[in-house]
């Protein structure tokens, strides 16, 4: 099974031992923990076992979150400290002199009334500068004034602090002072959580490294608090495995092998609605697939190249730079609870989120502000007595109303009008994320399939599929809790990367010294990830990739290039100096390379895999079951079409329909616009062709 915890609901995805697999939604408690147990609970229900009983029959228990994302998001993540060298104290503050503006679109860049909102991750107050130093060749030039550091930390025992984050310059080079500086924190502090950043954040970069280890560290007592009760809570009803995190990378790993590296699950939510789709893209025998998710409160986008998902060594969060070798996926606030509103006579849709709690309208838990469920609602696509497999009966009433007060009578439209407005605004955000992931990139949206996820995305992507000029579209059958299914199909995977800084002149190569250096670093993080991923137990061999992060000499960002062997030889440089202009020409075009000016070489990383078997799929299914037809607004407003209604929870290979048609699962609806049609395949997942 796996499960994923959303902002608006958490899902659960379990594969019986027959193969036959079954979906299953609660919305997401404050406490998070809360909301997964529910989510067993009626999983323990639907197969008539006591709660004890299923959890004694689990073999795999796979999980995602976004709890640590959004707990550095609204500021209540676990009190920290900083460690830093004495000079150095406002690395934070200063960033890259864009912080104020990391990871904001340029709307936003260019909203006057976002500038200095964002508090660095740390108050200043709480860093404290350490008198040490050590210089860029890892040699010591100042001696750790034990004194003071302990007099320092013994300072912060009053603070109520949690945490304690360690950076000091060069630490990359030599960790000497960070280890220190660590048994004087455990020694004056034994009950915090610390987090060193030449062990969390091994790369070159101070600001980087501080604000990667500083989160790491603010995360350290939410996430071993909430990942060891779950595990706790399952084990005593009588689970045995353990419970494997999914990782930003988009490999799973046990609890316990990332207790002291909460920022490696920073997006494991998005990384498993990807690795998911990867999974399904196999089976479908696609390899170059574009993933959306539209969830309760965001659009999650991923592009899957060649199988592989295109990956990124650092992601925004609150205004922070967080090094972590994460799967590239883009949010914006535009998901089924995402508020619309009307601002000076315009408007406007998200990204304010009614969330799970009140929620939209429609759900009649005290909402009042009309959302894209809402619209969905009046216009048709969505059944009221049938929502989340008709355990949600939602208002049809209160949405109406919503929409009229707060969109249609102050824009002088109708209900059905104003909700088909909120549909194209919501719509068209959408689909220029699509484009910017794609076209934006060098990425002919054509060349890939469309993967709609989430428990909106298959009732929105014909649109989305028209808009990229797509000619069909792919629901999965496990479509509204695909990063769940992700979570539960996912190999072992781990990480790790060592600084291997080389600097080559033009026309020059480097030294024997050099090249034994990066080779030493190989070894480190090769043995490192070899070593993790044994004791997360593989069943087979473990396989390994390796990367050198690699730039023109004077550049400020690199690109990562894969190279094969375990040592790194002159031979190996020149190879990955020729793929890295490859790269280049491809990113930036024909004759952008420029090899006069020298090379970087800043890294290397290592990424390795342990295979887990997969759970078997059951491909036998049922028919769509008709249920009459109702009006379902397409394009336009004043024209609703007479469309046929199914409903299935796994439709059997071949299974086929035409448009227009809403074909029902529990938790999702794959709308079939006119003109298109709808086939199921031998594993439950719906292609969609749309007209010509």
């Amino acid at each position: 099974m796996g499960t994923d915890v959303g902002g608006t609901f958490t899902d659960l995805w379990v594969s019986a031992d027959d193969g036959q697999t079954r979906v299953f939604k609660s919305p997401t408690t404050h406490d998070v923990l809360g909301g997964v147990l529910d989510a067993i609970a009626l999983a323990a229900e639907a197969y008539g076992l006591s709660f004890e009983q299923f959890c004694a029959k689990i073999d795999r228990f796979g999980h995602g979150t976004t709890v640590g994302l959004n707990a550095l998001l609204t500021g209540n993540a676990a009190k920290t400290a900083v460690l830093t060298t004495m000079g150095f104290g406002d690395t934070l503050e200063i960033g890259r002199l864009k912080r104020q503006t990391s990871g904001m679109n340029e709307l936003e860049r260019t909203d006057a009334y976002l500038r200095n909102r964002i508090p660095p991750l740390i108050p200043r107050d709480l860093v404290i500068e350490i008198d040490e130093r050590i210089d860029v060749k890892g040699n010591v030039i100042k001696e750790l004034n034990e004194q003071q550091a302990r007099a320092e930390i013994r300072k912060l025992k009053d603070r109520g602090i949690e945490a304690v984050a360690i950076c000091t310059l060069w630490a990359t080079h030599n960790p000497s002072h960070e280890r220190w500086l660590r048994d004087l924190v455990l020694e004056e502090l034994p009950s915090v959580f610390v987090s060193c950043s030449h062990e969390i954040s091994p790369g070159v970069g101070e600001y980087a490294r501080m604000s990667t280890t500083a989160g790491n560290a603010a995360l350290g007592p939410l996430a071993g608090r909430y990942l060891s009760s779950l595990e706790a809570k399952l084990q005593k009803a009588g689970m045995k495995v353990p419970v494997l995190m999914m990782t930003c990378a988009g490999g799973v790993l046990p609890t316990a092998v990332l207790n002291d590296r909460p920022a490696f699950a920073l997006f494991s939510g998005p990384a498993g609605g990807v690795m998911g789709s990867r999974a399904t893209g196999a089976q479908a025998g696609f390899n170059n697939i574009v993933t959306m998710d539209i969830g309760g409160t965001s659009f999650d986008v991923g592009v899957i190249v060649s199988g592989k998902p295109i990956m990124r060594s650092e992601i925004s969060v609150a205004g922070a730079d967080i090094r972590v070798h994460s799967i590239d996926v883009e949010s914006i606030g535009a998901g089924g609870g995402s508020i619309a509103y009307v601002e000076f006579g315009e408007l406007r849709v998200g990204p304010r989120s009614a969330g799970a709690n009140p929620g939209p309208a429609c759900y009649g838990r005290g909402g009042t502000r009309p959302t894209a469920t809402d619209a969905d609602l009046v216009l048709g696509v969505l059944d009221p007595d049938n929502f989340i497999g008709g355990r949600m009966r939602l208002d049809v009433e209160a949405a109406h109303r919503a929409i009229d007060e707060h969109v249609a009578k102050p824009l002088g439209m109708s209900v059905i009008e104003a909700a088909w407005s909120i549909r194209q605004i919501l719509d068209s955000k959408m689909a220029d994320l699509l484009r910017r992931m794609t076209i934006e990139r060098g990425y002919d949206p054509r060349d890939f399939t469309l993967l709609a996820n989430g428990g909106a995305g298959p009732s929105h992507a014909w649109v989305l599929g028209d808009e990229l000029g797509l000619d069909s579209f792919i629901v999965p059958a496990a479509a509204t809790a695909e990063s769940a299914y992700g979570t539960g199909n996912s190999d072992l995977g781990f990480t790790a990367e060592r600084p291997a800084y080389v600097r080559v002149s033009p026309g020059t190569a480097p030294s024997a010294d050099q090249l034994g250096k990066v080779t030493a670093a190989l070894a480190s993080a090769t043995d490192e990830v070899c070593r993790n991923l044994s004791l997360a137990g593989p069943r087979g061999d473990i396989g390994v990739e390796r990367f050198a992060a690699i730039k023109f000499r004077g550049q400020t960002n690199y690109l990562d290039v894969p190279f094969d062997g375990e040592t790194f030889t002159l031979d190996t440089f020149r190879a990955v100096t020729n793929t890295f202009e490859k790269q280049y020409e491809a990113l930036f075009g024909r004759g952008a390379a420029f090899s006069n000016a020298g090379y970087e070489l800043i890294s290397v990383r290592v990424v390795g895999s342990g295979a887990l078997p997969p759970p078997a799929l059951a491909t036998k299914g049922e028919a769509f079951e008709p249920r009459g037809s109702r009006p379902v607004v397409f394009r336009d407003a004043k024209t609703p079409v007479a469309t046929a209604i199914y409903r299935t929870s796994f439709p059997k290979d071949g299974e086929t329909t035409q448009g227009p048609a809403i074909i029902e699962f529990p938790g999702q609806s794959v709308v079939v616009p006119p003109g298109a049609s709808a086939t199921a395949d031998r594993f439950g997942n719906i292609h969609v062709r749309l007209a010509s």
